[in-house]
């Protein structure tokens, strides 16, 4: 099966690559830095050449409302070179409870590009996840200082990124689901918890101080961002991952 990647680079991307390869498939990485530009659609047409499926993993430069322009454009590019190209199954990474937090301008445009591939040409699957253990560090980053660390009760249900590969490969590789797949860990937390587990984890001293308006998260209400009974849920734990991870 040949497969295009977009995104192919990053993170999830050069994984998603690497386990589609060893099993067999011929998977091409497509960014900025293979050549192809999905604003401008320069190196679409070539990427996309002979690919069954399309795996889209493209990030937004920004977090703010410029990332809704950068999904409709991308999207639209994306959709109108696929179906020139003969993709049979296109398929987008977004965010369990994505169109639940209207607030957040990164909400927003992830839910235009799932709402865009919707209403596209072409067969589809969308792989909802929650937030990756490996984004903790950024996470922490947002508001904190020397002595202490802010965060909100917000409750959430992270996975590993290596456990949204094979979610993704998995979906990748079989028939349009025409719909969402949820997945995400094992475990919720509040995500003041799971800062002090982090800090404990790496020996840092630092204190975590309950704040409801600290950080991103903070505009997050209730538990929309923690899956329904329906989600497939990875085995790998947080407290294991972040104990190897030190």
């Amino acid at each position: 099966m040949k497969l295009t990647v977009i995104g192919g680079t990053g993170l999830i991307g050069s994984q998603v690559v690497g386990k589609l390869n060893e099993a067999g498939h011929e998977a091409l990485p497509a960014a900025l830095s293979t050549g192809v530009d999905l604003l401008t659609g320069k190196g679409l047409d070539a990427a996309l050449e002979g690919a069954e499926t399309v795996i889209n993993l493209a990030n937004s430069p920004t977090f703010d409302e410029a990332s809704l322009d950068f999904f409709r454009t991308s999207m639209d590019n994306l959709l109108a070179a696929g179906a020139s190209a003969g993709v049979r199954h296109q398929v987008v990474l977004s965010i369990v409870g994505v169109d639940q937090v209207p607030q957040l301008d990164y909400y927003r445009a992830k839910a235009l590009q799932e709402q865009l591939l919707r209403q596209g040409p072409t067969p589809y699957s969308i792989v909802r996840a929650t937030q990756f253990f490996e984004f903790m560090d950024a996470v922490l980053s947002w508001s904190s200082d020397a002595r202490t660390v802010r965060l909100p009760a917000t409750r959430i249900q992270p996975m590993a990124a290596a456990d949204v590969v094979a979610a993704v490969v998995e979906v990748a590789t079989g028939a349009p689901l025409g719909g969402i797949r949820n997945v995400a860990g094992p475990d919720v937390f509040p995500l003041e918890e799971l800062g002090r587990i982090t800090l404990a984890a790496r020996g840092d001293a630092r204190t975590v101080v309950t704040d409801d308006q600290a950080g991103m998260f903070a505009a997050v209400e209730g538990d929309v961002l923690v899956p329904g009974p329906d989600a497939h849920l990875a085995t790998t734990r947080y407290r294991d991952w972040v104990g190897e991870a030190r």
